[in-house]
């Protein structure tokens, strides 16, 4: 891959590929963002700094206790690391906080995905702590970054998911702060300049 300016939010999201290991078959492999798009799937890119550390077995074993809602709402998990397949798949066994993980697990050794992504840290040589989602039309619609000592809590990523979902399929309308499916919508228009108050009731 060569090397690209990070893509941003409301991009299209240039194609990659790379080596996984996928606990569900036990099986190494490769994904790429083209194969997925041909599915017409959502993706959800989980990075995360390193296997064999604190923060990170917590962060995917919450995630793998959402994968089966995610698989439903019609999203390909892959978490990511500057590991290697074969770290992944020795750490996937010896973790027991990893033992429900079922999502691919691919590798970025050379860090060239996470390049992509900006969050790539050319001090350690690690991946900061991004969640990226991209639609089935390959545009990323969400970010986010954080710093390596504080984990991602999967419930504010379902949210985000089904809000996107629901705006891909509503493109007239908005989502307002912490809504939930079922909730009221906003549709933007002159009318609702300076109501929005009203239109939440």
């Amino acid at each position: 891959m060569t090397e690209l300016c990070p893509v941003s939010v409301g991009q299209k999201v240039p194609d990659f590929t790379m080596e996984t290991y996928e606990p569900e078959t036990g099986a190494f492999g490769k994904v790429s963002l083209a194969q997925v798009m041909e599915r017409k799937r959502w993706v959800v890119l989980v990075f995360y700094p390193a296997n064999f550390t604190f923060v990170c077995p917590t962060e995917l074993a919450d995630l793998a206790e959402r994968q089966a809602e995610l698989k439903e709402l019609g999203c390909e998990v892959v978490s990511v690391s500057t590991d290697t397949k074969y770290a992944h798949y020795s750490w996937r066994y010896q973790e027991k906080l990893l033992e429900q993980v079922n999502y691919i697990m691919a590798a970025d050794p050379t860090g060239a995905v996470a390049k992509l992504f900006g969050i790539y840290d050319f001090q350690s040589g690690l991946a900061l702590r991004g969640t990226f989602i991209i639609n089935p039309e390959g545009m990323l619609v969400s970010s986010e970054i954080h710093y390596y000592s504080v984990g991602r809590d999967a419930n504010e990523l379902m949210r985000k998911i089904r809000g996107f979902q629901y705006v891909y399929a509503h493109p007239d309308e908005v989502c307002p702060a912490k809504w939930q499916p079922g909730q009221r919508t906003l549709t933007p228009g002159q009318k609702l300049i300076g109501k929005v108050h009203e239109g939440l009731r």
